[in-house]
């Protein structure tokens, strides 16, 4: 199923005006300097909760949570998100997913079905500086492709970047502000990068 590394059971800031549970799995194929949850990084790191802890919970609290986070790492590195999705939909909860973008098949293939009612996408940078912020090559495209496919198919969302002063100078956020404008991006939002 779903490899959990981490688990919020009461969450009211994952999903703006929601109540939800936070579910975070493990894994990640960037390796931004400022990542929150640096122990979800490795994929094969050990997953901390059992998915039917999980469920079992969400039954327990039936008309009391709006829904499930599935946030990271990123999420969408794990072949078992979308059957745990349906679980979750099938239960009667709202599902929403906060992601880089990493994997656009994957993503578009929660969309096309319809899975996801909001998402939290997490936009680096601008294009040319986006291996600088995940520390990782050729980054830039598969995130673009998924903000596309994001914008293409109407779902709820939010655009948000961390801004870490060493990844992001003023000169560079000023560009992604530029890129955004440019693409026609509204609903974005600046946050500062938290020390670990």
């Amino acid at each position: 199923m779903i490899r959990v590394g981490g688990w919020a059971r009461l969450s009211t800031c994952d999903w703006p005006g929601r109540l939800v549970t936070t579910v975070f799995c493990q894994g990640c194929p960037w390796r931004c300097g400022y990542c929150h949850n640096p122990g979800l990084l490795d994929p094969r790191g050990p997953a901390t909760v059992d998915w039917a802890e999980v469920t079992g919970h969400l039954v327990r609290r039936r008309g009391l949570l709006d829904g499930v986070v599935f946030s990271g790492g990123e999420p969408l590195l794990q072949a078992g998100l979308a059957p745990a999705m349906r679980e979750v939909r099938d239960l009667g909860f709202g599902v929403a997913l906060h992601t880089g973008g990493a994997f656009p098949r994957r993503f578009a293939g929660l969309l096309d079905e319809g899975l996801v009612d909001w998402v939290g996408f997490d936009v680096k940078a601008a294009p040319a500086a986006y291996d600088r912020v995940t520390g990782t090559r050729g980054s830039a495209a598969p995130a673009l492709r998924s903000l596309r496919l994001l914008r293409d198919s109407g779902v709820a969302h939010q655009l948000r970047t961390t801004v870490d002063p060493a990844l992001l100078d003023a000169r560079a956020v000023a560009e992604l502000g530029e890129w955004l404008a440019e693409q026609g991006a509204g609903g974005h939002v600046w946050q500062e990068a938290r020390p670990v």
